[in-house]
């Protein structure tokens, strides 16, 4: 039976695969990545052990990085294993129209929705040159997930490796997107530190707008998103570890401990996802 779904989960593909951990921390990959065995077999075997799906996807940053990822691979291990993996893909939003044409062909793979990173990728998300991409997810019925928050990715060193957070806030970019695009389901990845407040803002504002609760040990999590997760906002919360940043073990064990609902949590944890992404749950899950 399905227990879980996580909602946000990495892979490397193209030349990431083949890179070495400094390599890929000067790319702008978390620098924790190197700590767990993250070949998608070895999670595919994890997850299957959890009785979990996860969403898996590769962040395409290649203007900025010159680092190819391939959205292919993405789609193959999502056909590889169809009940554990939901795959989807990425585009480097300043390919311009390259990207909306690459978006296309992520949905003709049957990638289900797209991943954007606006500090790694560099980029202004309310900038119009980019609209074309997000018209292109509407067309396609794609779901897109903006990073939003802080990240771990450069923190502390000099200049944060150029990466400027200013672009991940939830107002004014993705409530400006969810607002333009009524017709375009948004999630907001982490649990958006500093701007927590303003994330849970718009996910209550926007009926359009979502946001997981990855990339964050559940026993950080601010007060007002517990808050807000178990009241106003509980069918609108996933559960997400950013996995192989935090084990979906870990996360679950302090997830445990914090004052969720009885009736909020199976929400979190599987059926809040599941709607989002068509998942059809047997009636034992259900109730």
């Amino acid at each position: 039976m399905l227990l879980a779904i996580d909602m946000h989960a990495h892979i490397h593909t193209g030349e990431k695969v083949k890179r070495s951990s400094d390599q890929l921390v000067k790319d702008g990959v978390s620098y924790h990545m190197e700590k767990h065995g993250h070949h998608p077999d070895e999670m595919a075997q994890m997850y299957q052990r959890l009785q979990m799906m996860a969403v898996i996807f590769d962040v395409d940053h290649e203007t900025r990085t010159g680092v190819k990822i391939s959205n292919a691979e993405t789609a193959g291990w999502m056909q590889k294993y169809p009940k554990t993996f939901i795959g989807f893909g990425s585009v480097d939003p300043w390919k311009g129209n390259a990207a909306v044409d690459e978006v296309k062909r992520c949905a003709d793979m049957g990638l289900r929705g797209m991943k954007f990173q606006q500090a790694t990728q560099a980029f202004n998300p309310t900038n119009s040159r980019f609209f074309p991409i997000y018209e292109a997810c509407v067309r396609l019925k794609l779901p897109v997930i903006f990073h939003t928050g802080t990240t771990a990715i450069g923190a502390g060193t000099p200049g944060g490796r150029g990466l400027v957070l200013e672009y991940c806030r939830p107002i004014p970019y993705i409530d400006e997107i969810a607002a333009r695009y009524p017709e375009l389901r948004i999630i907001m990845a982490h649990p958006a530190w500093p701007w927590h407040d303003d994330q849970l803002a718009v996910v209550r504002h926007k009926g359009n707008v979502y946001m997981d609760l990855s990339g964050w040990a559940p026993k950080y999590f601010p007060p007002s998103v517990v808050q807000n997760a178990n009241t106003l906002i509980q069918d609108k919360v996933f559960f997400g570890s950013d996995f192989p940043v935090i084990t979906p073990e870990r996360w679950l064990n302090e997830f445990a401990a914090l004052p969720i609902k009885d009736t909020v949590r199976p929400k979190i944890l599987l059926h809040n996802a599941a709607k989002f992404l068509g998942i059809e749950l047997p009636s034992a899950a259900t109730a």
